[in-house]
């Protein structure tokens, strides 16, 4: 075994490691060790991702001395690895972006409290991404869970506390369907690594018994999954969780953690059921209809927003509707579809939430749509930043929204009866989405008065003022211009890793 193939592992145990550490450090310390895992996870996973793309083949690593079913395992592929370098880069990014919010709104004796969860939040992400096993899976979004939680409430407000403590109940909702569906399975099956599951779920199918539970357990971890990932109408908890928590936590919670779970989906669809048993299952029915409902109606919920955050937070409903319509048109081109927009949605949002916090900034702290008026011309960076990030969202050519889109008529095209439907949702949407996003750029560079600026304490930034928030700004819009100039390569990756990911 070559030596690259323990990174995976490494990883998971580097930033397990890396919550008790810093707990026993200052915040100051934490902070640089925190950013050095993420950093050091990164490389290593860039390192998986060059092994398997020159190999050609996915590979299984043994987690101890014991073997499957007695021992656990992970497996490593083309699509784990794409996924743990974006989850890598877009949470370093995120977590630049927000470096002087998260001095300002966290206490300092917090400080190294929030880089805990953050540390536990990538090991349970990194874990969802390449376990083989459905349970160790279901403990990791347990992790992930309570970390998400602990970084939406640790800013210690009263509407933060509410937040989190919704984000929890509807969270723990859908956890408990995940592990009811988990229980099933293995109660039909007696198996719990992933591959020895499918093999036994093939049988099941084919000598035609208990095929109703199965069905059961298929539909409660799709649905509990979805519940997560707030998928529309289960989104209610998501405006306050994203809206009034710090700005590295709305990134990291909008780009991140919701993705980890869809991935997890996309796992259990192919690598635990089998795609074909889940097409014929029709329960991708009711995830297109979802899907479709979670574009238009979080679109119209964005519209109705008066707080850019929030309204930020409202187009993620929409977004995920995207990648679940994708899901629901039942084949690989449609789920190749998904896959792309959840790598272009989680790097998208993180520049809208890190780019809408310096609109604020320089807006004497306010989210009110009326007083951002001019701030574009206030931080000019961030103005930028928070356009390219709107054009992306729309779908506007050379950005990662508009192959996104592409991908999805391309997928929709030839289904005998989700061809119209898919394609007026994506038009209906796209109308929408330009709507809420091209009024917020307007307003950003329409010339504030004289009397407003009189009685709002408002101020100029300058990119040199705050070097690693312009850094992170700046290398946000950069991925954005790769995903969309080089979406080929990420394509191509994509559809090598799902030939691998049964």
């Amino acid at each position: 075994m070559a030596f690259v193939q323990n990174f995976p592992f490494f990883c998971i145990i580097l930033t397990l490691f890396g919550g008790p550490l810093s707990s026993i450090l200052s915040g100051k310390a934490a902070k640089y060790v925190n950013g050095g895992i993420i950093s050091a996870v990164g490389a290593m996973n860039v390192a998986v991702l060059a092994f398997v793309l020159r190999t050609g083949e996915s590979y299984t690593y043994m987690m101890g001395h014991f073997p499957a079913p007695w021992g656990n395992e992970i497996r490593i592929g083309v699509l784990e690895a794409v996924m743990a370098v974006v989850f890598c880069i877009i949470m370093l990014l995120s977590m630049l972006g927000g470096i002087r919010e998260r001095e300002q709104h966290i206490e300092d004796s917090k400080q190294n409290l929030y880089y805990i969860m953050v540390n536990l939040l990538l090991s349970s992400l990194i874990a969802l991404i390449y376990t083989n096993d459905l349970f160790t899976a279901y403990v990791f979004v347990e992790i992930n869970t309570i970390s998400a939680c602990g970084l939406i409430m640790i800013r210690q407000n009263g509407r933060t506390i509410v937040a989190g403590t919704r984000y929890m109940i509807m969270s723990l909702l859908g956890s408990g369907m995940l592990l009811l569906g988990i229980s099933f399975l293995y109660g039909l099956t007696g198996q719990l690594l992933m591959s020895n599951i499918k093999e036994s779920v093939e049988g099941i199918v084919a000598a035609g018994t208990y095929y109703r539970p199965l069905l059961v357990a298929i539909g409660l971890m799709s649905v509990g999954l979805a519940i997560k990932s707030a998928l529309f109408p289960f989104h209610a908890w998501l405006p306050d969780a994203y809206g009034y928590s710090t700005v590295s936590s709305a990134a990291i919670l909008s780009s991140l953690v919701s993705k980890g779970y869809i991935f997890l989906l996309v796992k259990i669809f192919y690598r635990v059921i089998g795609f074909d048993i889940i097409r014929n299952s029709r329960i991708i029915h009711v995830l297109f209809v979802f899907g479709i409902l979670g574009m238009i109606m979080g679109s119209v919920d964005a519209i109705r927003q008066n707080s850019i955050r929030r309204m930020i937070a409202y187009s993620s409903v929409a977004q995920i509707g995207y990648i679940y319509m994708g899901f629901g048109l039942g084949t690989t081109v449609g789920v190749v579809a998904s896959l792309y927009h959840v790598i272009s949605h989680a790097a998208t949002k993180s520049l809208l939430f890190v780019a809408g916090s310096g609109l604020t900034e320089v807006s004497d702290g306010s989210t009110r749509f009326l007083d951002l008026t001019g701030a574009g011309y206030r931080h000019k960076l961030a103005g930028i930043a928070f356009t390219v990030g709107s054009l992306a969202m729309v779908g506007i050519p050379i950005f990662s929204g508009f192959i996104s889109k592409l991908l999805f008529a391309q997928a929709a095209v030839g289904h005998h009866y989700k061809t119209l439907p898919t394609l007026i949702a994506l038009a209906i949407s796209t109308i929408l989405n330009t709507v809420y996003f091209m009024k917020t750029v307007i307003r950003l560079y329409t010339p504030e008065k004289a009397a407003v600026i009189r009685e709002k304490n408002f101020c100029t930034i300058h990119a040199w003022q705050e070097p690693v928030k312009s850094a992170a700004l700046i290398c946000f819009i950069i991925v954005n211009v790769i995903l969309g100039l080089r979406s080929e390569t990420i394509i191509l990756m994509i559809e090598r890793g799902l030939q691998m990911f049964g």
